[in-house]
């Protein structure tokens, strides 16, 4: 049959109370095995987080041997398979823990997210169930979720002491910086400057805003193309930590890109004079950001970065009206 195909979901309100049973040990299982994940996803890199998640992951097969001790107890051994994405109500969210290699502050949000949806389950099941067995369980694990929240603050204070969290936070700051900032930098820092020469030598010696900005879009778009698979071909990162290479690529050669355009649009504008007053204005901008992301990752004085810039952003530019004017 060709056709769409919709999985058919139930309603909170109208599942009984086998069903919430079900779903409650379907939770647990699903979170432990996605924090174990964590866990795995996090150890070469974040050692004490996945500690944490270790942690957690522990506290959810406990309470999925309470889940299903109640279960067996009153229907039997045959669980039904009950889960998330057959109920209505529940979010669906991206498999974070699929991914590799693992955001530290990724991951810890999206386990507190997925903490607090199983908090709210258990204190809805609870309200909707008879039996005082059952009803007592529930709540009792809901308070159980309302601690396991706070849990990786209270392991912090054992496993992630300052001394941890500040060194794992270093590392995660080296880490974008390895794999974004320097590949944007070195594409801003190229797109910027180097389009310089051959922008405003065409500008200059022709006088027409359309001529000048023609050159420039073609400075702009080759030097992103080229400075791409520059980096993408540099290393595969397996070794510098810096990340898959078409993605630093991409991020390269997408920043060289919008370096050269940042200076070139203005050129749209007829009047030559105004677009070049306009473009020069552009172009201090830029160096004024490509220094301060050099101050704010690189560990560059700001002057020192300031003056390093624009001394050959200056060079690059008196070179292309030179050229321009010849």
């Amino acid at each position: 049959m060709v056709g769409l195909a919709f999985r058919a979901q139930k309603r909170f309100a109208d599942l009984d109370e086998r069903e919430i049973l079900a779903l409650a040990i379907a939770l647990e299982e699903e979170d432990g095995r996605i924090f174990r994940d964590y866990a795995e996803g996090l150890r070469e890199t974040y050692p004490a987080s996945a500690k944490v998640f270790e942690e957690m992951a522990e506290e959810e097969s406990g309470h999925r041997r309470a889940l299903i001790d109640l279960y067996t107890r009153r229907f039997g051994e045959h669980i039904p398979m009950v889960r998330r994405e057959d109920v209505k109500g529940f979010v669906r969210r991206k498999p974070l823990w699929l991914t590799r290699p693992l955001g530290l502050e990724a991951v810890r949000r999206q386990a507190e997210e997925l903490e607090a949806e199983v908090l709210n389950f258990y204190r809805k099941a609870a309200e909707q169930v008879t039996d005082a067995a059952t009803r007592k369980l529930l709540v009792d694990l809901a308070e159980a979720e309302t601690s396991h929240l706070s849990l990786a603050e209270r392991l912090g204070e054992q496993i992630l002491t300052k001394k941890v969290k500040l060194s794992e936070e270093e590392e995660e700051r080296r880490r974008f910086v390895l794999r974004f900032v320097q590949p944007g930098l070195a594409g801003l820092m190229d797109g910027s400057v180097s389009t310089l020469a051959p922008l405003f030598a065409a500008a200059f010696a022709t006088g027409n805003s359309w001529d000048a900005f023609l050159v420039g879009m073609a400075a702009s778009i080759g030097a992103g193309i080229s400075m791409g698979f520059a980096e993408a071909l540099s290393d595969d990162g397996s070794l510098t930590g810096r990340g898959h290479p078409w993605i630093r690529g991409f991020v390269c050669g997408l920043m060289t890109t919008l370096g050269g355009i940042g200076h070139t649009l203005p050129y749209l504008i007829p009047d030559f004079r105004v677009a070049t007053t306009l473009a020069v204005a552009v172009v201090l901008v830029e160096l004024w950001v490509i220094a301060w992301v050099r101050a704010r990752y690189m560990d560059t004085p700001f002057l020192q970065a300031a003056f390093q810039i624009v001394l050959g952003g200056v060079l690059v530019f008196v070179s292309g009206i030179v050229i321009g004017s010849a």
